[in-house]
């Protein structure tokens, strides 16, 4: 372990999913170092509203520039590296890390080698319409060699209203947990053996217990791989 852990910045989006990332870091950095510790941890924020304005009409650019924002900020302020709890804009990383001024964890990059360390091969994608129309899971699930399946059109359309407008907004309904259960049973219908929460909100209410398939927690997976980073002795 380092004898000064690396500060972990949170590049965040939506204010849920950002503080289930934030409390997993803080609790199990507290039994990976010992009691109340954990890493130096920033968070930034821009508005969600802002963000939405771009994914609505298709601006990558302009999502990338709000990512960027609360980088170099959270790098001004300290920050080795960065992680951002939310699924969907990590589609605008490519426009990030060429002026990047600190490295990052890709979220399903780490879910996508989880799933590979479980044993897993078809891997159900849950989560808002533009994570689930995009190439981000897709990618890093199958440069691991993974199948992956994408909901049908009215599961997508009742994930993305359930999300939207509930759980960023910490509203959470039994019929709406019951639909989203539906949902994973109609991938293990499809043939997943597992489903990826890829809203970082979805852990909140989703989890091996009340899913017919294993649960692959992106918020957790994303802040257990953040500390690793921050403990790995310096090369």
């Amino acid at each position: 372990m380092n004898a000064t852990p690396l500060h972990i910045g949170i590049v965040a989006c939506s204010a849920e999913g950002a503080a289930l990332c934030y409390r997993t870091l803080c609790a199990e950095g507290a039994q990976r170092m010992g009691p109340h510790a954990h890493p130096e941890i920033s968070l930034h924020t821009h508005s969600l509203a802002d963000y939405v304005v771009c994914l609505d009409r298709g601006d990558l650019p302009g999502v990338g520039a709000l990512m960027l924002s609360s980088a170099d900020k959270l790098a001004r302020a300290g920050a080795d590296f960065l992680i951002c709890p939310d699924n969907t804009i990590h589609q605008a990383l490519a426009h990030v890390l060429p002026q990047s001024p600190r490295p990052w964890l890709h979220i399903a990059e780490e879910v996508a080698t989880e799933a590979v360390a479980r044993g897993y091969r078809r891997i159900g994608i849950l989560g808002t319409r533009w994570l689930v129309d995009s190439d981000v899971y897709p990618d890093k699930l199958g440069a691991q060699g993974l199948d992956y399946v994408r909901p049908g059109q009215e599961d997508r359309s009742a994930l993305a209203r359930i999300i939207m407008d509930e759980l960023v907004y910490g509203v959470f309904k039994p019929e709406s947990v019951a639909r989203l259960q539906a949902i994973i049973g109609n991938l293990r219908d499809a043939g997943c053996d597992a489903v990826v929460l890829g809203c970082t909100e979805l852990p909140l209410v989703l989890n091996d217990g009340n899913s017919a398939l294993p649960t692959l927690d992106s918020t957790r997976i994303l802040a257990r791989a953040a500390l690793t980073r921050a403990l790995q002795p310096p090369r």
